[in-house]
C-alpha cells in the first residue's frame, strides 16, 4: 500500500475539541482511492465523528481485510492502533483485540467482497457473539480492486460496464445483520454526510455490534477485454518505461433527504439509486418491524436510510464470555498463566 503523508501544518485558529486536538488530527494519509470515490467521503465522516465525540486517537484500533474498502484505516485517526489482516478475516482480528483490551474503541472498515463472500462466516460469528465494535461496510456491489466483478451484493439485473447481467440474487447486508440478531443496524449513503455522521457516532457510542451498510458508488471499471485501449492491449503490445494509471475526477455525489422522504440519485454512470429516510418516528428498537419496512421498501424498488435497529440492552462478548472487567494487557503474566499444575488441573475437568 503507497503512504503519502499529509503535511503536518495546523493553522493556528483551527477549533480545538475537548481533548485539545483538531479536526487535522485525526487525519491519516493521503488517500490513493480514485477521485471521486465514496469511500473518501466515508472517511470524512469517519474523521468527523471520532473528533466530535472528542476520542483520543490511540485509544482505538482500526481493523481492516482487504480490497479497496479495507485501505480507508489508512486515511483516518494516524495515531491510533491499526491491523490490516488477510481477506474476509478482519472481524477475528478485531475479536482478540477487544478480549485484550476492551477499553479500546474498535472499528473494523470492510467491503462487500470482503464481508459477505469470503468473510460471510466470520461477519456472521461476529454479530452472534454481539462483539462491542463499529463495523462499516463500504457497499459499492463490486470487486473495485480486481477490476469490478459483481460482488455478493450486486442486484440482479445490475449491468457491468462491459453491459453484462448479473444473474444472482443479492445478499442484502442489513437484512442478514438483523437476521442474525446484530443490536444495531443502519445504512447510510456515502454522499449524504448530514446522515451518515450521527448514525456513525451512535455506533461508536453504542455497546455491543454496531452494523453500518453505507452505498459508495465506485467510479471506475478499469479496462474491457476487446478494447484496444485497454490496459491488457496495452501493456500486450507497447513496451512501457512507466506503468501509470489514469482516473477521470469526478465530483462528489451529495444529497439532503428529509426525514421519511425518498430521492432518486444518479451515480456516475448514469444509472441512479431511490433512497428513503426512515421517518422520525421510526421504531428503530423492533427488529421484526424492521425487517418488515426493509422489505417493504425494497420491492418498490427503495434502499431505507437511517438507523434501522438497535437492541440497548443486549448483552455483549465479554459478558457472554464472563472475562473480568480488568482488560488482559494489564493483568500481570503470573495470573494469566498460573502454571503447568493449574493448566493440567484444568484439563483433567475435560476428560
Amino acid at each position: 500500500m503507497t503512504y503519502i503523508a499529509k503535511p503536518r501544518v495546523h493553522h493556528p485558529s483551527l477549533r480545538k475539541n475537548a481533548v485539545g486536538l483538531t479536526r487535522r488530527d485525526y487525519e491519516g494519509s493521503m488517500s490513493t482511492l480514485c477521485a471521486g470515490c465514496g469511500h473518501d467521503s466515508i472517511t470524512a465522516a469517519l474523521i468527523q465523528a471520532f473528533w466530535e465525540l472528542d476520542i483520543a486517537p490511540h485509544r482505538v484500533a482500526k481493523m481492516s481485510g482487504i480490497g479497496c474498502s479495507s485501505k480507508t484505516p489508512a486515511y483516518f485517526l494516524r495515531e491510533a492502533h491499526g491491523f490490516n489482516g488477510v481477506h474476509g478475516r478482519m472481524p477475528a482480528l478485531a475479536s482478540g483485540a477487544a478480549a485484550a483490551n476492551g477499553e479500546l474503541t474498535i472499528i473494523g472498515v470492510s467491503g462487500d467482497g470482503d464481508s459477505l463472500s469470503i468473510g460471510l462466516g466470520q461477519l456472521s460469528h461476529a454479530i452472534r457473539r454481539n462483539l462491542d465494535m463499529l463495523y462499516v461496510l463500504e457497499n459499492n456491489g463490486v470487486y473495485g480492486l480486481t477490476k469490478g466483478q459483481f460482488s455478493a451484493s450486486a442486484d440482479p439485473g445490475s449491468k457491468s460496464r462491459r453491459g453484462e447481467a448479473n444473474t444472482m440474487a443479492a445478499i442484502d447486508s442489513v437484512l442478514l445483520a438483523l437476521t442474525l440478531g446484530a443490536t444495531f443496524v443502519a445504512r447510510s449513503f456515502s454522499g449524504d454526510k448530514e446522515q451518515l455522521v450521527p448514525i456513525i457516532k451512535a455506533g461508536i457510542a453504542h455497546r455491543g455490534f454496531a452494523f453500518i451498510d453505507v452505498i459508495s458508488p465506485c467510479v471506475t471499471f478499469n479496462d474491457h477485454e476487446g478494447s484496444t485501449k485497454s490496459y491488457a492491449y496495452t501493456r500486450e503490445k507497447l513496451v512501457e518505461a512507466v506503468e501509470s494509471d489514469f482516473v477521470p475526477l469526478h465530483r462528489e455525489i451529495a444529497v439532503h433527504i428529509d426525514d421519511g422522504d425518498v430521492r432518486s440519485v444518479r451515480l456516475f454512470d448514469g444509472s441512479t439509486v431511490k433512497l428513503r429516510k426512515v421517518a422520525a418516528d421510526f421504531d428503530p428498537t423492533d427488529r421484526e418491524a424492521a425487517y418488515a419496512y426493509v422489505r417493504a421498501r425494497q420491492k418498490e424498488g427503495e434502499i431505507v436510510t437511517g438507523l434501522l435497529h438497535v437492541s440497548a440492552d443486549a448483552d455483549d462478548m465479554h459478558t457472554h464470555a464472563g472475562t473480568v472487567a480488568r482488560p488482559l494487557v494489564d493483568v500481570p503474566f503470573d495470573q494469566l498463566c498460573p502454571g503447568a499444575k493449574a493448566l493440567d488441573e484444568l484439563m483433567a475437568q475435560f476428560r
